[in-house]
């Protein structure tokens, strides 16, 4: 059994031995506190048009992504009313969640070696969805690529969207950043 006071993710440790000495000298930094490093990962499921006509998709969409994340998922509610698309006023349509410290490392290291591997034709994520500000957002088409998620049980397939926080000031450090933790970009 592991000791959750000795236990250290991979991915963590990784980042402290070997990838802030590698973007230290790639990037010049004089000091360690320049290094961009991981802040946070938040994890969205929007159940849409399918929560409006069964209140219930979005309890089966936050028990999903509380298996995934390993930590209990918030619902996420409307903010007004439109009456185009039968959506009022804190109608649940979503659920969401952030993970930080171990679990956002554990969480990384699941997408990137167990998850992505999964997705059929995946040929690497884009290079280009960089907010400008060193953030990354992706998504994945079915969440159902995590092992987590038993397929028989599923009544319901999400899509879901990642989004990668880190503390670089540019895009090309945050690029660099996750390169280093092995993402794979296809440009």
């Amino acid at each position: 059994m592991l000791d959750a006071a000795t236990y250290t993710p991979r991915l963590k440790a990784v980042y402290k031995d070997r990838i802030r000495a590698a973007l230290k000298e790639e990037f010049g930094y004089k000091n360690d506190m320049m290094i961009p490093k991981l802040e946070k990962i938040v994890l969205n499921i929007g159940a849409g048009s399918e929560a409006v006509r069964d209140s219930k998709k979005v309890k089966s969409a936050q028990d999903d992504l509380s298996t995934i994340a390993g930590q209990r998922a918030v619902v996420t509610k409307a903010k007004k009313s439109i009456a185009g698309f039968r959506v009022r006023e804190e109608m649940p349509l979503g659920t969401k969640v952030t993970l930080r410290g171990d679990r956002m490392y554990e969480f990384l290291d699941r997408l990137i070696n167990v998850a992505m591997p999964r997705i059929r034709d995946f040929r690497g994520v884009s290079g280009k969805s960089f907010d400008g500000r060193g953030n990354y957002a992706t998504g994945l088409k079915e969440h159902i690529v995590f092992p987590e998620i038993n397929f028989d049980k599923v009544d319901e397939v999400w899509g879901m969207d990642i989004v990668i926080c880190t503390t670089a000031k540019t895009d090309a450090e945050a690029k660099a950043l996750l390169k280093h933790f092995n993402m794979p970009f296809n440009s």
